[in-house]
């Protein structure tokens, strides 16, 4: 694929400052101190972090395609506190709530050390503290946030839990049409991610790491990562392919690639945003079950996305899934309806890629000194913090040092493997249609959907 080409995935791609040029593919076998498979967010950080730790390493990152191709250069741009399970079921994970807290403090101090890097790296990759806002826009979505906000700030605190606000605190920052309210943190960053990921590239390449582009690896093994170029021996492979996972064999049922669509809009005028407000940049969902996202953009856009492409059979990743008319449109109705003044506004740019899922929910880091094969991701679209987190604790991880981050109780998770097609097709997508019937049903009747509570349940979460 061209530069153009890469121009072509995403708003983020399209837009960032950087020719996008491919960098030199493998040229033959190598031996390194650690090769890392993927050169999206989880992969970077874990070079940048180990060669931050011990400059004389060396460390190869191998990459399909270019730097962010992925999930890092496609995604809503939120650098969040948010874990895809509950902050119950990593307590019960882990035996005990200190680390449950633990986690949620970790992926909190990620934000700042996303921010810290950006600094020291000059980086400008748009990012703004703003918090986020879980809109309440029916009786029964204001009941259920209302009850997380309380639930939250009895765990963790005032400092780290959810806040309620009144639908009048909600307006002053941001106009939702029928809101009642929503609930808020602090712990939440807007940015551009390909910005980021394209220039967390460039500073590993700064600190003496090799990004080699252009080149598939075809299979992981003990101690080596074998590619169509040549095989790398290293000490440790970092297998840090998210969705992208189901491509290597052996590993087609350890993550479950789902789709997240997202449009863009073209900047709003200074009169629409005036009426619209937003001046924070927080960023924005809803209590709806089928996962709605926002951002305002630093450049005046609205960049918006969801869930509720379809799972494709056989676990099959194809650059034809990221766009699925339907699901653009039904985001563009959501947009409109959440956001009056954006009837009238050009939509853009259109893309969609894969995330990665774990059977349980459950994201995981994690290694196996005896085959020298080390891992993280299954992020379910909450990654831009989370694999900030998890570079830094595979680098201790492989370091051999014992630290905070390795006694997570996301460390050496293991998530059962997906059920064989064809019940995997099948459940995922009744899963789908369960949560998008989900909300129907609720607005109707104002009373809590069985049905999507048994779709959570199948999910395991």
């Amino acid at each position: 694929m061209t530069a153009a080409g890469y121009r072509d995935v995403s708003l983020w791609l399209d837009t960032v400052d950087d020719d996008l040029s491919v960098r030199a593919a493998l040229d033959g076998d190598s031996e390194v101190d650690v090769v890392i498979v993927g050169a999206g967010f989880t992969g970077l950080w874990t070079a940048y972090s180990l060669l931050r730790s011990r400059p004389s390493l060396r460390v190869l990152v191998i990459e399909r395609h270019i730097a962010g191709y992925g999930a890092s250069g496609r995604n809503g741009g939120w650098a969040s506190d948010l874990f895809p399970v509950s902050w119950e079921r990593v307590a019960r994970a882990a035996g005990s709530d200190e680390s449950a807290r633990a986690l949620h403090q970790a992926l909190v101090d990620g934000i700042d050390d996303i921010d810290a890097t950006l600094e020291r790296e000059h980086i400008d990759a748009d990012l703004r503290r703003g918090g986020s806002l879980f809109v309440a826009r029916t009786p029964l979505q204001e009941r259920t946030l209302r009850a997380q906000a309380a639930a939250s700030r009895r765990r963790v605190g005032d400092q780290l839990g959810l806040r309620w606000l009144c639908a009048a605190e909600l307006e002053s920052r941001v106009r939702i049409a029928g809101s009642l309210g929503a609930t808020f943190t602090p712990h939440c960053a807007r940015l551009h991610p390909a910005k980021l990921v394209r220039g967390l590239a460039r500073a590993v390449e700064r600190l003496g790491g090799r990004i080699a582009e252009a080149t598939t690896v075809r299979e992981i093994r003990p101690h080596r990562a074998v590619t169509e170029h040549g095989t790398v021996t290293a000490g440790t492979v970092v297998r840090a392919t998210e969705a992208y996972t189901v491509r290597l064999p052996g590993d087609r049922r350890t993550l479950l690639p789902l789709y997240s669509l997202m449009i863009a809009t073209e900047p709003l005028t200074d009169a629409a945003w005036a009426e619209i407000g937003w001046s924070n940049a927080e960023t924005v969902a809803d209590g709806r079950h089928l996962i709605i996202y926002a951002q305002r953009t630093a450049d005046g856009r609205i960049a918006f996305g969801g869930r509720g492409a379809p799972y494709h059979f056989g676990s099959r990743i194809s650059a034809g899934f990221d766009r699925e008319p339907a699901v653009f449109s039904a985001l563009e109705a959501s947009l409109h309806d959440l956001i009056p003044h954006t009837h009238d506004v050009a939509v853009t740019h259109r893309w969609g890629g894969p995330i990665g899922v774990a059977r349980d929910w459950f994201p995981s880091v994690g290694i196996d000194r005896a085959r020298g094969v080390a891992w993280a991701g299954g992020y379910v679209g909450d990654g831009v913090t989370a694999s900030n987190l998890a570079g830094r604790t595979l680098a201790d991880l492989i370091l051999e040092r014992d630290t905070g981050l390795t006694r997570l109780p996301w460390v050496q998770h293991r998530s059962r493997r997906w059920e064989p097609e064809p019940l995997r097709w099948l459940g995922v997508n009744l899963g789908v249609l369960a949560m998008r019937s989900a909300d129907v049903v609720e607005r109707r009747t104002g009373r809590p959907s069985l049905r999507a509570r048994a779709a959570m349940h199948l999910q395991g979460r």
